[in-house]
């Protein structure tokens, strides 16, 4: 039997059921691949080799659970549900995929392909809040309208556009370091980009809870009356060496810059308990010494 005929004998209720599918009656058919384009609504950005390598596995051994979602285009068809496994077919040289071929305008394209991205629960932040922008922007919804039709809080909408104010560098270093909407949502008390990046340098290098992080926030608003100046002696001290360690990793970055620009750089750190003496010895290009 061809690989087609045993996916699309496959009785769907074999896989996990998907609720974007619940109500959908159409006849599942094969489509050839090449004729299915990248769907235009599609709010996932990045797509983790490592997961789609182990998804085609998956397939591979058990066969495709579920079909793909695609509309009709002006040439083929758009792909509207299935990015990821449809590139995990592409990967295993599949030349057919068993697709459902909807009849839908945009905005319930959009919608389903959000819908979808949503209940796999791995899409990051920013790339929801940007979903949602999308879904009001474009077709003129309110953010109670578009709640009410993806069936979740207009506060949760309100909260991960909020977001969507972050500078781009720091939403990129938030995704990298895989940070919390809510380490997010401290950042924006700050309006000034270079407290956001300081604040960030810190949150990273100390690992610091989104409490930890509010605390920072504010001690940047008010360092007056900010509650690290309430702190008892035993939190101030780990501040202080949080703030050592800071320090000494800068200069050890710098020593490292220095060496690899050619230069012979000698770094010598002694700690007694009243002290921590760093001496910096950079040997100049001609021979001599020069001591810091």
């Amino acid at each position: 039997m061809k690989l087609t005929e045993v996916l699309l004998n496959r009785k769907r209720s074999e896989g996990p059921k998907d609720e974007a599918f619940d109500s959908w009656s159409e006849t599942v058919q094969a489509l050839p691949i090449h004729l299915i384009g990248a769907g235009k609504y599609q709010p996932r950005q990045e797509f983790a080799q490592e997961a789609l390598e182990e998804l085609a596995e998956s397939i591979k051994t058990h066969g495709l659970l579920q079909p793909v979602v695609v509309r009709r285009g002006a040439i083929g068809y758009e792909l509207i549900v299935g990015e990821r496994r449809l590139r995990a077919c592409k990967d295993l040289g599949w030349e057919v995929i068993p697709a459902i071929v909807r009849d839908v305008d945009d905005r319930e394209a959009a919608e389903l392909a959000l819908i979808e991205n949503l209940q796999r629960s791995d899409l990051h932040v920013f790339e929801i809040a940007e979903g949602y922008e999308r879904l009001l922007t474009e077709f003129e919804l309110t953010q109670d309208e578009l709640a009410t039709r993806l069936g979740i809080s207009q506060a949760n909408i309100a909260n991960k556009i909020r977001l969507l104010r972050l500078p781009t560098q720091v939403r990129d270093i938030i995704s990298r370091e895989m940070l919390s909407e809510r380490h997010g949502r401290a950042l924006l008390r700050l309006a000034n980009l270079e407290q956001q990046l300081q604040v960030l340098e810190r949150v990273v290098a100390d690992d610091l809870s989104v409490k930890q992080t509010e605390e920072l926030v504010t001690s940047f608003l008010d360092p007056q009356n900010s509650k690290g100046k309430r702190d008892k002696p035993e939190k101030r001290r780990k501040l202080i060496i949080k703030d050592l360690r800071l320090f000494t990793n800068s200069v050890r970055q710098l020593t490292n810059t220095l060496q690899s620009s050619g230069l012979v750089v000698k770094v010598d750190e002694r700690e007694n308990d009243d002290i921590y003496e760093i001496v910096v010895t950079v040997q100049k290009p001609h021979g001599g010494e020069m001591n810091g």
